[in-house]
């Protein structure tokens, strides 16, 4: 059996104790209890959330043991420094540590603990300055929705954390099973570690359902031309009225943000599939390898095949 402990502090955010739901749902897949669960804390007793709520915990002590350790961060990490406590036990735990992760903010009482130094890791992006100027021996990956750096993981935001625990999974269990818990869990997609903390969808964020439809109807149906007069149809506005919403809605051109959507998918796709980027240039709309190549080192600065090295060493 696996057992994994969370350590709690004062402020904790509640919803990164939902990845837990991800181990859980890893026993139920697998047909046994292969995850166990401890939730610790320094003294032990109800620890309450930056919520209100509070969770029991059991002490840490030098009797305290787990496979991995998973430590949660609080809403504010410069404001709610960690405590002697939690130091100590990092310091003591965390070089013989099979696994032990920073969740979300959790990077920083890795970070005071030494446990970053010389290695990768990232945290939740609004912190990502603050990580790299108070801890400079650590290598901060500001765009990444978590980073495995040997037995030390750490993620981004607190919806980054089931991605790394479903990372943890495959790990330990499989793709298999871990593409099995995503699909349990109606999670959209299955990220793995070297994606960007931002979503095109997200950073497009229009206003009106017509518009939201038509971005919808271009991720579905990627791989097709997409035109102005399609997506107008999708909409129900003429493609004149199309253009003038569309970009007041979205601060951009509808040719821009279909191209934004191409080359996030094409990222997805670079990442996690072997496929030929030839392949992966026609499904997602590109003229050709050659166009990717030259739309993906515009917006990523490296080459397709580059990123797809760097997920293969990261992983």
């Amino acid at each position: 059996m696996h057992r994994i402990g969370y350590v709690l502090s004062e402020g904790f955010q509640m919803m990164t104790l939902g990845t837990q739901a991800v181990f859980e749902f890893a026993n139920h897949v697998a047909c046994e209890t292969f995850y166990s669960f401890e939730v610790y804390s320094p003294q032990g007793a109800e620890v309450r959330s930056s919520l209100g709520i509070s969770i029991g915990t059991k002490p840490l002590n030098a009797r305290s043991a787990a496979d991995t350790w998973v430590v949660l961060g609080s809403i504010d990490p410069l404001a709610v420094p960690a405590t002697a406590e939690v130091l100590r036990f990092l310091r003591r735990v965390g070089p013989r540590a099979r696994r032990i992760a920073g969740l979300c903010t959790g990077g920083f009482l890795l970070a005071e603990a030494g446990l970053l130094d010389g290695r990768r890791a990232t945290t939740h992006w609004a912190f990502v300055s603050a990580m790299q100027q108070r801890h400079p021996k650590v290598h901060v990956e500001a765009d990444r929705i978590y980073v495995v750096d040997g037995a030390v993981w750490t993620s981004a935001g607190m919806t980054a954390g089931l991605d790394m625990a479903l990372g943890m999974v495959e790990k330990d269990l499989g793709s298999e099973i871990a593409r099995s818990v995503a699909h349990r869990l109606v999670m959209q997609q299955y990220r793995t570690g070297g994606q960007s903390q931002h979503s095109e969808m997200l950073k497009l964020s229009p206003k009106s359902d017509r518009i939201q439809q038509a971005l919808d109807h271009a991720r579905r149906n990627l791989a097709g031309t997409l035109s102005v007069e399609e997506l107008a149809e999708v909409a129900h506005l003429s493609p004149r009225q199309f253009s003038r919403v569309f970009t007041a809605e979205t601060g951009q051109s509808p040719a821009k943000a279909i191209e934004g959507l191409r080359l996030e998918a094409a990222r997805v796709m670079i990442e996690q599939a072997r496929n030929p980027l030839e392949v992966i240039a026609r499904e997602t709309g590109f003229r050709d390898r050659a166009h990717m190549r030259e739309v993906f080192v515009r917006g990523f600065g490296i080459p397709p095949q580059l990123a797809r090295r760097a997920t293969r060493i990261s992983g």
